[in-house]
């Protein structure tokens, strides 16, 4: 992908996100803040879930939330920033639900990243699941209200669910993952959370070079699918 392409689907992004947000979105985070990324396996990305400590390797796993980490505290050394990683692969919004307190509100982060709803399909698929669209919103929706009570001033980062049409993804999956991106969408200008298009942004990507690049099961980023999400989280968060 040559730099010209990818600054398009940057720009792309940009112009795809502009929703509400709160004032704190408008600055760079102070020093001490916390960062939680929340999620599911693309989230997870094989962490240790025995550590639970701030800025660990094995703790952030090997995905897009070790690649900003990394990049963020080299850049800011004296910052004191403090990132945690706390998705589980296979994770549904339901399944955030039952743990939202424990690995959510009693971490009380400054920033809160979320990227959740390929499983609240996928599950549909092939284990039983019968969640609707709507039911997805609901609960999303449900979710963040939480985080806007007892942490007021939390800037909370909402990725798109996003596939690649390839690997495990086929015509089964549309329209309705289709309208499950949509309802995010809806969910972040609700909670007045930065929404991060993620879908338009591979998009662009797979015009130049095949999706499997990109996603080799077309849910699962490679390293360089991941890096695409590191960086378009860094704009979102002005890290």
């Amino acid at each position: 992908m040559s730099r010209r392409d990818f600054v398009a689907a940057a720009a792309t992004a940009a112009a795809a996100s502009q929703l509400p947000i709160g004032a704190v979105t408008n600055q760079a985070p102070a020093n001490g803040t916390v960062v939680l990324f929340q999620g599911d396996s693309i989230t997870d990305a094989g962490r240790n879930r025995a550590s639970t400590d701030a800025n660990s390797a094995g703790a952030l796993g090997s995905g897009y939330p070790l690649l900003v980490a990394s990049a963020v505290l080299a850049a800011r050394p004296g910052g004191a920033l403090r990132f945690y990683n706390r998705g589980i692969s296979g994770n549904k919004v339901p399944d955030l639900q039952q743990r939202w307190t424990t690995d959510t509100i009693d971490l009380k982060p400054d920033v809160l990243s979320i990227l959740i709803g390929v499983n609240d399909f996928w599950h549909k698929l092939d284990h039983g699941y019968n969640g609707t669209v709507q039911d997805y919103e609901q609960q999303y929706s449900s979710l963040l209200d939480a985080p806007r009570e007892a942490l007021p001033r939390v800037h909370v980062i909402v990725l798109e669910p996003f596939v690649l049409r390839t690997g495990a993804v086929d015509a089964r999956w549309f329209p309705e993952f289709d309208q499950r991106r949509a309802a995010a969408a809806r969910v972040a200008a609700r909670a007045r959370a930065t929404f991060v298009p993620l879908q338009t942004v591979f998009n662009q990507q797979t015009r130049a070079t095949p999706p499997e690049y990109w996603a080799a099961d077309g849910v699962h980023p490679t390293p360089a699918g991941h890096a695409v999400i590191a960086e378009q989280w860094r704009r979102a968060a002005h890290l």
